[in-house]
């Protein structure tokens, strides 16, 4: 098929500045900044599509059974899918595809961001300044500030952006834990160990794991007491693999040290909730992906998803 009809139901998630091109995905590409489910369904009717793109936007069975008989291939334009229901995409005979490794070292590098940022309790520093609170420059800083060198990572789920994170720490000497499913070979300065070791062993915690039924609120009230008072937590992945909650109650009480998150159960975050204001917290606003470039190679993945398929030779086939 040279020119499948394509719905892009909510670009605005991806084209927020109004600068990438969805004409590279068909010649016959319609194009929307957002939609509601409804919408979803009656502007896929309307184009009799034959592929849709979504970002982050729960597809749920009940929509895709409204899916007219045209639509072939749903492609989720990022790593994640859980938003997808997978098994009536199978029903329906609908292939699903991803974008797997597109924003690999933009999201790393918000990781490393977040640790140093930490380390240094820069969050606090800032805020000392926007209050007139200069005492950091008149009493030679009253902030802890740390090195990384020589702390100890741990890292859940050594994917692309795993890996990635693991190159840059060990280029700053940290020592490396690793828990996944299928432990590798430990090398230097890199151990697998298992999830409780690495709890009670890591100075920060990373997660680089997808979110399933067996990992959503990985971290909760009992993995929390497993870790280091001095522990920090790194979440730039999925905001439910965290329990919210049992996180903030950690964070007020001192049975960790603080939290950088880019990711949060609910996106964004209702505005009382207490994560904008902790000063032991860091929080983004699931920015990792959204560079530029990173957006850029995002839209060329979706391309060749696309490109790929009704060629007859899928790629990034995930259901």
């Amino acid at each position: 098929m040279d020119k499948p009809t394509v719905v892009v139901v909510n670009a605005g998630k991806m084209n927020f500045d109004g600068r990438l091109d969805f004409g590279v995905l068909s010649g016959n590409t319609i194009v929307y900044d957002d939609s509601t489910s409804e919408e979803v369904v009656q502007r896929v009717r309307e184009a009799a599509a034959d592929a849709v793109v979504t970002k982050e936007l729960p597809v749920t069975a009940e929509m895709i059974g409204a899916f007219p008989e045209s639509v072939r291939l749903i492609v989720e334009a990022g790593t994640g899918y859980n938003n997808i229901d997978l098994a009536a995409a199978k029903v329906k005979g609908i292939t699903v595809c991803n974008i797997p490794a597109y924003s690999s070292k933009r999201v790393a590098q918000t990781a490393v961001m977040l640790m140093l940022n930490l380390a240094s309790t820069m969050q606090v520093q800032i805020r000392m300044l926007e209050r007139g609170d200069h005492s950091n420059f008149t009493r030679h800083l009253s902030v802890p500030h740390v090195e990384l060198n020589g702390r100890t990572l741990g890292i859940v789920g050594a994917g692309n952006i795993g890996r990635e994170v693991i190159r840059i720490a060990r280029a700053m000497d940290m020592n490396v834990l690793i828990y996944q499913r299928h432990p590798g070979v430990d090398s230097d300065g890199i151990r697998y160990v298992p999830f409780e070791t690495l709890l009670s062993e890591s100075d920060f915690i990373s997660l680089h794991c997808p979110l399933t039924a067996e990992t959503r609120h990985l971290i909760n009230a009992e993995t929390i007491a497993r870790m280091k008072k001095t522990a920090f937590l790194i979440n730039t992945s999925r905001g439910a693999l965290v329990d919210e909650p049992a996180l903030i109650e950690a964070l007020k009480t001192g049975r960790i040290a603080g939290a950088g998150l880019d990711v949060q159960e609910s996106e964004p975050p209702a505005e009382d909730n207490p994560l904008y204001t902790m000063e032991n917290v860091i929080l983004t606003p699931h920015m990792g992906w959204k560079g530029m470039e990173t957006r850029q190679r995002l839209v060329s993945i979706i391309a060749e998803d696309i490109h790929g398929f009704f060629g007859g030779e899928p790629v990034n086939v995930v259901g």
